[in-house]
């Protein structure tokens, strides 16, 4: 068996296209599951892989799907492709060179789960992409794998790609879900969650362009050799976007559980030379950072956890010593200020408060106490909004204080001396001087 699941053959040319993709095998894993496997097998087969979300949160597709309600009402599958996260672009490289893959996952999904309608809804950025998925939803259509009943079975599903308008709140689901009914995204208050009453008030079940793409190769191989890769409770394998300073940036898919050093240093090619990490984001921008010290650290969804950040999205952005870590505290929380929808207090005032005060920072109007009062107000932020964008900021903010005070603090003293220098009087020029 390959090591690589999702990223077998990748760049084999025509890839996109279904010719290339059934000769590969394509869409054998649809035929198992639709003719030879109830949707109740299907559901433990998924359940069995331990397959989490690879989307951020990390919770058990399995579980998802069981948290449907059963019965004949109408239920829906929404694929988030809006893969907005800072740091993030491995969902782009899978729709792009294999959307057939991610097609046979969802409609696989949709059969276990019971839902007739389905939506991809992607990033309004990823036009090429967009244009790709539709062009292979035409031919999964002529073909028979999408529409009534499905390859001859009783299962029938519709599928729209629905393209977003750049919102970076509209990867978080309830906001996803407004967008999609033709709303303005905003989170909305939970519960009820998406399951029992999200798409149109409808059970929604919502998973992202990894997930989904997945599930052919755990229905091909069985939910139990799947969960044989990778560790006990973060099984099977995961694409990994590397970014910032590293030699050999790009999308790796490696089995969980492998030291993060070997991700940073054997795949990406580690920092310049002469330069070492100073901190790296496990998993996007919203993840706490982690030091230098961390390299070791098993790049899993609990081992993660446990030293303090999180895998989230799997999009690892190294930071090299070369760079004041103000700047990246910086940059970071003044992207989530842009990207606050402004619905809850502690998201809008906070990220905008945040910002204004590392402002302050770098003026060098601040105080080594201001960073005690910005650790506190972020540690108010976390947990206090409808949705995860408040913490996205708050959280690596946070950390950043917390593992790198002495920096912040010499920042602050520097910047203070400069302050107080005053500016050079000009002189008066001579007569006839030329300015």
């Amino acid at each position: 068996m390959s090591d690589k699941l999702l990223f077998d053959r990748i760049d084999e040319p025509g890839l996109n296209t279904l010719a290339v993709y059934e000769a590969r095998g394509g869409y054998e894993s649809l035929r198992k599951a639709l003719l030879r496997m109830t949707p109740e097998d299907v559901l433990k087969e998924l359940e069995a892989s331990g397959l989490r979300g690879r989307g951020g949160a990390g919770f058990a597709m399995g579980k998802r799907v069981s948290f449907l309600p059963h019965g004949s009402i109408e239920k829906y599958l929404v694929c988030n492709a809006d893969e907005s996260e800072p740091g993030t672009f491995k969902d782009r490289e899978l729709m792009q060179k294999t959307p057939h893959l991610l097609l046979e996952g969802l409609i696989v999904a949709s059969y276990a789960a019971g839902a007739s309608r389905s939506f991809i809804y992607i990033r309004g950025e990823y036009s090429q992409q967009a244009d790709i998925l539709d062009a292979a939803l035409a031919e999964a259509r002529e073909a028979g794998y999408v529409g009534e009943n499905i390859l001859g079975s009783e299962h029938s599903l519709s599928l729209v790609v629905h393209r977003g308008a750049g919102a970076y709140f509209c990867g978080e689901e309830t906001g996803l879900l407004d967008s999609l009914e033709g709303k303005r995204g905003n989170p909305r208050l939970k519960p009820p969650f998406p399951a029992n009453q999200g798409l149109y008030q409808g059970p929604t079940l919502i998973n992202n362009v990894e997930t989904l793409s997945t599930v052919p190769a755990i229905i091909r191989m069985s939910g139990a050799e799947y969960a044989k890769l990778g560790t006990e409770t973060s099984t099977g394998t995961k694409l990994v976007s590397v970014s910032g300073h590293v030699q050999r940036p790009g999308n790796y898919e490696i089995e969980l559980g492998i030291p993060s050093r070997e991700i940073i240093y054997d795949l990406a090619g580690g920092p310049p030379a002469g330069r070492t990490v100073k901190c790296w984001f496990p998993g996007g921008s919203s993840a706490p950072v982690l030091t230098g010290d961390d390299l070791d650290i098993p790049y899993d969804f609990d081992s993660l956890a446990k030293a303090g950040s999180m895998l989230g999205s799997g999009a690892i952005i190294v930071v090299d010593d070369s760079t004041p870590i103000l700047d990246v505290a910086l940059k970071v929380a003044r992207f989530y200020r842009h990207e606050s929808c402004g619905k809850c207090t502690p998201c809008r005032e906070g990220t905008n408060w945040t910002v204004h005060m590392l402002e302050r920072i770098d003026r060098g109007e601040a105080t080594p106490m201001d960073l005690e009062i910005m650790a506190s107000v972020q540690d108010h932020i976390i947990g206090h909004c409808l949705c995860v964008l408040g913490d996205a900021m708050a959280m690596p903010i946070g950390s950043m204080i917390a593992k790198f005070r002495d920096e912040l603090e010499s920042h602050i003293e520097s910047r203070r001396l400069t302050a107080l220098v005053p500016e050079p009087e000009s002189q008066p020029q001579p007569a006839g001087a030329v300015a």
